[in-house]
């Protein structure tokens, strides 16, 4: 037999037999897929605007809301010590809970269990968890107590959880309590503190001067792309385009005229890029009855007056409605619509859950998470690596042996190594994870959120033809128990009858129309 040199050319892998990680995308521009979609039947591609189609600078435009929150804090009568807070980027993260009653921030799974917890900067353990949780568990559907942070303008409201729970806990002048503080004769509850956050958060965003400062300086705060206006003109190539976003016409106007003005590119106006653009939509409740439709007078901003009854006029801007009318006016139903937003619950969960309309989720962090989990995976194989060693200690024994194998050293070691993990993502950890554990988010967005990315730019990588194929969630059963093994050259041979019958991927057989998406769209759905 000659040397490697000298044979002739490898034969090229069959369908289905080359290394599958050889055909994604770079993970940067991937697209991740909970349940199956063919792109080629969507009808209808919609947009909310912050977080979505207006990417926020972070960590500038946290710290602009933050220093805001604490000046409104302080005109309602807190101490002006409060003002030498900064916001941290490091701390806070998506999907945290806040205890009302104790003051506490949570990270949870999706049954309650606690991951972590936090009494302001402080992160308690062992023994304190228990003071507060005795089964180190709550009752997220208690809506009065616990509050889910979940979106991404919370996260300036969870560092100033941590920043006011840090302040009365180590400011002298207070008394600490179980439940608040006290000074003199008067109490401040978590509760009332929480109630003071969320009327600021109110008031930052319905009084304007968040969006007046933001709009001061679009460059600092508002990041500037040329795709956009190239996604969205090779999508209204393809299907019709629409606009919800709970902002005012005359903010919405003045983002997106920035994100479209380009000197070198196309001097079409933002409205030209939209079948429909809806402002006021007051989601989630757009999801629901909705509100009145109104037609926005484009020249002043104001509405006129009346509900809008007529068809749909071209580059027309409309305020308040619902998802139905949007429906009825696109003449598209719901599984013809894919809805693209940030918002968990606004967003994804009610479009879902009301409307069947198919969702794809805009996860900013997923860039860091992917370089974290690229970057670190030594750590998840040595956490892999300790699971084979705690299976190994026990694999010889049974309900008849007395031996009790010492495992304390490895649980010390698994809680040293996920705890380095955590912090590689930040403080709070991982917006996914804790360890091996899911967070409550990550259980959200797989099942709410047929598709994921760190940025709706990423349609720029697939074509419209496109199946977005869901991998198969194993149970733990199917993921622990092995298949018996074809090798390489009979899973070859199993491909054949199908191929026999459907021809190469690709190619149509004579006579027979090939529907790309089969059933696939179904998979995995409720």
């Amino acid at each position: 037999m000659g040397s490697e040199g000298e044979r002739g050319p490898a034969a090229a892998p069959g369908p289905g037999q080359g290394d599958p990680r050889a055909l994604r995308r770079d993970c940067q521009h991937r697209i991740f897929v909970n349940r199956s979609l063919a792109l080629e039947k969507i009808k209808c591609f919609g947009f909310d605007m912050d977080y979505t189609l207006a990417m926020y600078k972070s960590p500038d435009y946290e710290e602009l809301a933050f220093a805001l929150l604490l000046e409104h804090l302080v005109s309602i009568g807190y101490p002006h010590e409060i003002l030498a807070y900064k916001y941290d980027p490091t701390f806070p993260t998506r999907g945290l809970v806040f205890d009302a009653l104790y003051g506490n921030l949570l990270k949870v799974d999706s049954h309650g269990n606690l991951l972590v917890c936090a009494h302001g900067f402080r992160f308690l353990k062992g023994a304190e968890i228990l003071h507060y949780y005795p089964n180190k568990f709550i009752q997220r559907d208690d809506m009065k107590r616990f509050h889910i942070l979940n979106t991404l303008f919370n996260l300036t409201e969870a560092h100033l959880y941590a920043c006011l729970v840090d302040f009365f806990t180590n400011c002298s002048r207070y008394v600490n309590c179980d439940t608040g503080y006290k000074h003199g004769n008067l109490f401040m509850s978590f509760r009332s503190m929480f109630q003071d956050v969320r009327e600021a958060m109110d008031h930052v965003h319905l009084s304007g001067c968040l969006k007046e400062k933001t709009l001061e300086n679009l460059e600092k705060y508002v990041v500037k792309d040329p795709r956009v206006p190239l996604l969205l003109s090779r999508m209204k190539e393809v299907g019709k385009v629409f606009l919800a976003t709970n902002s005012d016409y005359n903010y919405t106007d003045a983002i997106m005229s920035y994100l479209f003005d380009f000197s070198d590119g196309d001097k079409r106006p933002w409205r030209s890029y939209f079948d429909l653009i809806v402002v006021d939509t007051r989601k989630p409740l757009f999801f629901a009855e909705g509100t009145v439709l109104r037609q926005v007078n484009t020249d002043t901003g104001k509405l006129r007056i009346g509900t809008y009854t007529g068809p749909l006029q071209h580059c027309a801007v409309y305020s308040g409605g619902s998802s139905d009318v949007v429906c009825d006016l696109l003449g598209v139903k719901g599984k013809d619509i894919l809805y693209m937003g940030d918002h968990i619950f606004g967003d994804i969960l009610k479009s879902k859950k009301r409307q069947g309309w198919r969702t794809f989720l805009v996860v900013p962090e997923l860039a860091r998470e992917l370089q974290v989990w690229t970057e670190k995976s030594e750590l998840f194989e040595e956490l892999r690596s300790l699971d084979l060693f705690l299976a190994e200690l026990y694999q010889h024994l049974d309900s008849g042996s007395s031996e009790r194998p010492d495992i304390s050293s490895i649980k010390r070691r698994i809680q040293k190594v996920t705890h380095e993990m955590d912090m590689c993502y930040g403080k709070m950890g991982s917006l996914f994870r804790c360890g091996s554990r899911q967070t409550l988010f990550a259980n959200q967005l797989m099942r709410y959120a047929d598709l994921y990315a760190a940025s709706f730019i990423n349609f720029l990588y697939y074509p419209f033809s496109y199946l977005f194929r869901a991998p198969p969630v194993l149970m733990a059963h199917e993921s622990t128990v092995e298949h018996s093994r074809l090798d390489v050259g009979e899973a070859g041979t199993a491909l054949a009858p199908w191929l026999a019958r459907h021809g190469h991927p690709g190619q149509q057989v004579a006579g027979v129309p090939q529907d790309s998406s089969g059933e696939e769209e179904g998979d995995g759905e409720a």
